[in-house]
């Protein structure tokens, strides 16, 4: 899947009521599509009756839990940790990990053998300048969210048995006060979750980023 291209609005009006309501004022149909399949998951019940070989007719394949509206997009409460991830980090892992990647899927429930059932928040692969091929698992977290031992290695299971040929980077992505995202590369070590490397970042407006600013980026 291509990376969301803008251009992007400064900011995203979400309302929180009995839903997530989010305005598509200036949100590319690419961004409104992918903000949509947050609360859409597949449904078992296809997947049970195609494997028995039985009818599938009025089942869907996959399940909608959200709205398209005429100047919202609705989702389920449940679904704002998703979706400040997606809002926020589009471009932050490539520039975290210096390699660029492509978001393959979010909201993923499977099974891992010996594990049984787990879900990733989203999955991304990505290739650097050599060719070395990636497959990226990331967790959305927030600020209170401690990182779990038990998700990071279930995250990392998947992708050795699911993507065998490439390399796994396990990424945590959490959100902070002052509109802070820390961004944790992780591993596991002696049965505990160890830091790779932590970045901080915060996204601002161009306009303000200053002349002096650009000067102390060029220097780093």
């Amino acid at each position: 899947m291509k990376k969301i291209d803008g251009p992007f609005p400064e900011a995203v009006l979400i309302v929180r009521a009995n839903q997530l309501f989010i305005a598509k004022d200036g949100l590319p149909p690419a961004m409104l599509n992918r903000i949509l399949r947050i609360a859409a998951f597949q449904n078992p019940e296809f997947y049970k009756a195609q494997a028995m070989r039985l009818s599938t007719f009025n089942k869907p394949r996959v399940i909608s839990c959200g709205d398209d509206l005429p100047r919202h997009l609705a989702l389920p409460r449940g679904c704002l940790p998703e979706l400040e991830a997606l809002l926020r980090y589009n471009r932050l892992i490539d520039i975290f990990l210096g390699i660029t990647t492509y978001s393959l899927q979010n909201h993923l429930r499977t099974t891992v053998k010996r594990m049984g059932q787990i879900e990733i928040d989203e999955i991304y692969v990505g290739v650097n300048k050599t060719g070395r091929q990636f497959v990226i698992p990331v967790q959305a977290k927030g600020g209170a969210d401690k990182l779990a031992v038990i998700q990071t290695s279930q995250d990392l299971a998947y992708c050795a048995g699911k993507f065998p040929g490439l390399t796994a980077r396990a990424i945590s992505a959490q959100f902070m006060k002052e509109d802070v995202i820390a961004i944790f590369e992780l591993t596991i070590e002696n049965d505990e979750v160890k830091v790779v490397e932590e970045r901080h970042y915060r996204l601002v407006p161009a306009g303000s980023i200053t002349v002096g600013d650009l000067r102390n980026y060029a220097n780093r």
